[in-house]
């Protein structure tokens, strides 16, 4: 007989990017952004394994039951400043809040590498991603690096406090 249990909360932990998990996670990834953005020049999948290293960022996989479902990835690209990248869920598994699980790892990931102020760049056909972000206290910002001549770019900011995070993270009195 088998008994009903709720599903397994989702176990997040740090990956390789030049691991099997990562590649295929980051190619379906890759292939959902390039059937959103058929633009030539719309889509930014440059990421490296040292980027990643323990003492420079992280690339995060959520496990359910086992099976890689999620990920993310931070990288620093300033003295206090990090970028999130690669964020995925796959279709099977959206709606269910892990997008917003690995995202909070990441934070944590960010704190303990003395990041101050997190940056990332999506696009406005994400609807999801964007919704995600600002529920978790990104504003809007004017695109850099890379994506400051991209116009299907729309780049994000939050800043990091220190300790605890506030419940209900919203713009605060600094803004861009």
């Amino acid at each position: 007989m088998t008994h009903n249990s709720p599903p397994q909360p989702l176990a997040i932990r740090r990956e390789d990017l030049r691991s099997s998990i990562a590649a295929r996670l980051i190619e379906a990834l890759n292939a959902e952004l390039t059937a959103q953005y058929p633009e030539p020049g719309a889509t930014h999948f440059g990421l490296d394994a040292e980027e990643v290293a323990a003492d420079k960022g992280a690339f995060l996989v959520g496990y359910l039951e086992g099976e890689p479902v999620a990920c993310g990835a931070l990288r620093c690209v300033d003295v206090g400043v990090a970028e999130i990248k690669r964020m995925f869920v796959i279709p099977a598994a959206r709606g269910r809040g892990f997008s917003r699980a690995v995202l909070t790892a990441l934070e944590v990931c960010a704190r303990k590498l003395g990041i101050r102020r997190l940056v990332l760049e999506t696009g406005p056909r994400q609807l999801a991603a964007l919704a995600l972000y600002r529920r978790a206290g990104f504003v809007a910002i004017p695109r850099f690096g890379e994506y400051t001549h991209s116009e299907l770019s729309l780049c994000m900011a939050k800043e990091l406090q220190e300790g605890r995070q506030a419940l209900r993270a919203g713009p605060g009195p600094s803004g861009d």
